[in-house]
C-alpha cells in the first residue's frame, strides 16, 4: 500500500504528464479556408499580413484578443467521404488576422495557401489539432 506522500507524487506526476501531452497534441477542432482578398481584416484593417494567416471563430476569438496570436495547425483527418485522406502530414503556423463570423463552418478559417500546406483543398473542411505558439 502506497503512503499518502508517495500517492501524491504519483498523482502530481500524472497530471503534469497529461498536461505536457495536451500541450504537444493541441486542441481538436475543424478548419476551412477562405480566398483572397485577405484585406481588410478585423485585426489589421488594410495592412497586409502575408498569406500564412487565419480567421478565428467564436471558439477562441475572445472579443479580438486572438488578434496577432500564432497557432500551429495540423490536419488529423477528413470530415467527409469526398476526400477520405486529405492530410499532407505537414503542419502550418498561421497568424490570426480576422474574425470568422457566426455561422463559421470551422474552428479556424485558414487562408487558402495555409490550408493547401496541410490538406487537399478539395476536402473543403478537415479535422485538425491546433495550439498557440
Amino acid at each position: 500500500m502506497a503512503t499518502p506522500k508517495v500517492a501524491s507524487v504519483v498523482v502530481m506526476a500524472t497530471v503534469v504528464g497529461l498536461a505536457m501531452v495536451s500541450m504537444v497534441a493541441g486542441i481538436s477542432g475543424t478548419a476551412t479556408f477562405y480566398t483572397p482578398p485577405y484585406t481588410p481584416s478585423a485585426c489589421f484593417g488594410f495592412q497586409g499580413q502575408g498569406t500564412m494567416i487565419a480567421a478565428a471563430s467564436d471558439v477562441f476569438w475572445n472579443g479580438g484578443a486572438a488578434c496577432g496570436k500564432r497557432y500551429v495547425v495540423t490536419c488529423t483527418g477528413a470530415t467527409n467521404q469526398g476526400v477520405p485522406r486529405p492530410c499532407t502530414g505537414r503542419s502550418v503556423t498561421v497568424k490570426i488576422v480576422d474574425h470568422c463570423p457566426s455561422g463559421c463552418q470551422g474552428t479556424i478559417d485558414l487562408s487558402q495557401e495555409a490550408f493547401a500546406i496541410i490538406a487537399n483543398p478539395d476536402a473543403g473542411k478537415i479535422k485538425i489539432d491546433y495550439r498557440q505558439v
